[in-house]
């Protein structure tokens, strides 16, 4: 069997700490969808962006998470939360199987900068084969801009990336579109899995091989599960989609070093774009003429 179906759990954030609601949630969908492989939350779900929760690997929210899998024997990727580990705090998704191991921690690679402050870059890719039946690709929220996270994961053999996301901005638009495009691109499903209202834009969207919408949520909150099939991806890989592109095999085949990839290029292009702050303000601050006190003017 080439199939592997996985619960996308799109919840609203809210207060201090979701690990009971997480709780509830992953055993409510595995009783009522017995026949789940796996379970994915959104990022920074358990505490919210609050760096003041980071933990050390094996702590209590962890081993929390260690539990959740084994009790609903499920894979579980409960999104992700801050962990310190030898002084340096990393936004973390660990993939837990279904006895609770922990098979892998994934720290993402472009933290949302300028405005994510405080957390450090993770270096690794995250790339698991998962019981004979595929190997899975993990990628975090802003971690989806990069088209070299999901090209690198593809390389390296995934033929689903699964990507738990926070974002709350105008450009969640812009993301399903680049969903789309990385799965197209890559021949592989995209799955990225948002945080719903109020404090998050929701539309949690998977993504096939030929960057066709399986499906897209709402805004609000909402618990969906869809099948993968690996053998579907394998013939758009070998054939193309609908008999069209093998855009994996031409990559494979072209000869040309392209420019970013060299080593110790630089760009003057990007050179010139100067550092990376946040923005300031685009107005020339002007003087406000004074008004006259309504209350001591008379005519």
């Amino acid at each position: 069997m080439s199939t592997w179906s996985v619960a996308c759990l799109q919840l609203d954030l809210a207060g201090e700490s979701n690990l009971d609601r997480m709780e509830a949630e992953v055993a409510a969908v595995k009783r009522r969808m017995k026949w789940l492989d796996m379970v994915v939350l959104p990022e920074l779900y358990a505490f919210g962006p609050r760096l003041a929760h980071a933990e050390s690997p094996n702590g209590p929210a962890e081993t929390r998470f260690r539990e959740m899998a084994r009790r609903s024997q499920v894979w579980l990727l409960p999104g992700s939360f801050f962990q310190i580990e030898n002084g340096r705090t990393c936004n973390v998704a660990p993939l837990i199987d279904p006895a609770g191991n922990i098979v892998s921690r994934y720290r993402k690679m472009f933290p949302f900068r300028p405005y994510e402050q405080g957390v450090t870059a993770g270096e690794e890719f995250c790339v698991v084969p998962i019981g004979g039946i595929a190997t899975l690709g993990v990628s975090i929220c802003y971690d989806l801009w990069f088209p070299e996270t999901t090209r690198s994961l593809t390389w390296l053999g995934a033929e689903a990336v699964i990507c738990p996301t926070l974002t709350n901005t105008i450009d969640r638009d812009v993301e399903l579109a680049m969903a789309r495009a990385n799965a197209a691109a890559n021949q592989c499903y995209v799955i990225s899995v948002n945080s719903g209202a109020p404090l998050a834009m929701g539309r949690s969207i998977v993504c096939g091989p030929g960057g066709e919408v399986i499906h897209e949520a709402g805004s609000g909150c909402e618990v969906f599960a869809v099948e993968l099939d690996f053998d579907y991806v394998a013939r758009v890989r070998r054939r193309g989609w609908h008999g069209l592109g093998q855009p994996l095999k031409s990559f494979r085949d072209h000869p040309v070093q392209f420019p970013p990839y060299r080593p110790a290029e630089r760009s003057p292009a990007l050179d010139a774009l100067g550092p990376l702050t946040l923005p300031s303000t685009l107005r020339t601050p002007t003087m406000v003429p004074s008004i006259p006190n309504q209350d001591t003017h008379h005519e």
